[in-house]
């Protein structure tokens, strides 16, 4: 068909693969840029060069890119979102005007809006729909078991057919993974995350790591303790969310640059309190430190409960929303024991991971033991 043939270096490019983008030029210096952003994002387009695109590749591409100077050729097509405008002179009024021929949500111009497009060329790739429920948890004193409820949210979540992620935030825990007896399961760890800037593929992030059925599990390794920047944790925790589910961090109690810089993509905080005075007086600190940058932290009450102090009482001490409790579970001081936490649906702790699940994600019945 006439003008519908490519050079040979853009032969694999114009295969037909739905999970990418559409490109429509007739400009090869600009097709060699919007290439080159795709490789970068980590997508491999559909190209028509100097052609209109067919009916059914205009209605199933995920985003459509069009060289301005191309605009014509899909100015009869059906009216769709997704449609970008790509064009060279932000001063050219004429590219404004094709544009809103085309029906175009966005008018970018090359080369300053690149990082911008390599994101949302990226979002598409990745199936990027809402970002993933982020529970942070933190213990309000060490041995609260904060660790073992982030696990058991994570398993509960996973075995409800959720996508999920666990994250160890505290490099001084000794490593998440232990917990699954996971040690020795292959995978990259934190230590191999720590020079990440800027964007991460979630997926090869979900792919890379240490997998527990189908729950992924990002630890850290036995080594030296190593400094993750707040720069890594926004690039990695970014990734984890846009995969969507459910993605738990375990949180030091200790609010550092990289602990502010995770609590900034939480959207729940749980502080664990065991039923203690000098628990709750310690957990009242570490309230204060997270709540400066975490608005929806909630208190989870520890059993056993005794010398006046019930849940309602804890929570109202330290002055924070009760988001429930926890009664006395040897898997809770044990997570060794019978498999990882929360491996015992009928016990108190996977039942209130799955009630808790289930109010956040606003769907009930679907996370429950």
């Amino acid at each position: 068909m006439p003008g519908t043939t490519t050079p040979d270096r853009l032969a694999a490019a114009t295969a037909e693969r739905p999970a990418g983008p559409l490109i429509v030029t007739e400009d090869e210096t600009l097709l060699d840029d919007l290439l080159r952003l795709c490789a970068a994002a980590g997508s491999e387009p559909e190209v028509v060069f100097t052609a209109p695109p067919r009916a059914a590749s205009w209605d199933r591409a995920p985003l459509v890119l069009v060289g301005a100077e191309a605009a014509a050729r899909v100015r009869g097509a059906p009216r769709r979102q997704g449609v970008l405008l790509i064009g060279r002179d932000d001063d050219d009024a004429e590219t404004w005007r094709q544009g809103v021929g085309i029906g175009a949500d966005h008018v970018l111009f090359l080369p300053e809006s690149e990082s911008w497009l390599v994101d949302r060329i990226a979002d598409v790739t990745e199936g990027a729909g809402g970002p993933a429920l982020t529970i942070g948890v933190v213990g309000g004193r060490g041995g609260a078991g904060a660790s073992t409820l982030a696990c058991a949210l994570a398993v509960t979540a996973a075995r409800g057919g959720l996508r999920a992620m666990l994250i160890d935030g505290d490099p001084l825990g000794g490593g998440l993974d232990i917990l699954f007896g996971a040690e020795r399961t292959g995978g990259l760890r934190w230590p191999d995350f720590a020079d990440s800037r800027g964007r991460v593929n979630s997926g090869a992030l979900e792919e890379s790591l240490p997998r527990l059925d189908s729950l992924s599990v990002l630890s850290w390794d036995r080594g030296d303790t190593v400094l993750v920047p707040p720069e890594a944790m926004r690039s990695v925790l970014g990734a984890a969310r846009r995969r969507g589910g459910v993605v738990v961090v375990d949180l030091p109690r200790r609010v550092d640059d990289t602990t502010a810089e995770t609590l900034t993509q939480i959207d729940v905080g749980l502080l664990v309190v065991p039923a203690e005075l000098r628990a709750v007086a310690a957990a009242s600190r570490v309230a204060g430190a997270v709540q400066a940058v975490l608005d929806d932290l909630r208190v989870v009450a520890r059993g056993p409960f005794g010398s006046g102090l019930d849940d309602q009482e804890i929570a109202r001490l330290i002055g924070l929303p009760l988001a429930g409790e926890l009664p006395p579970e040897p898997s809770l001081a044990d997570a060794l024991s019978g498999g990882p936490p929360g491996s015992a649906r009928r016990g108190p702790l996977a039942r209130f991971c799955g009630a808790f699940l289930d109010q956040a994600l606003g769907h009930a019945g679907s996370v429950t033991a």
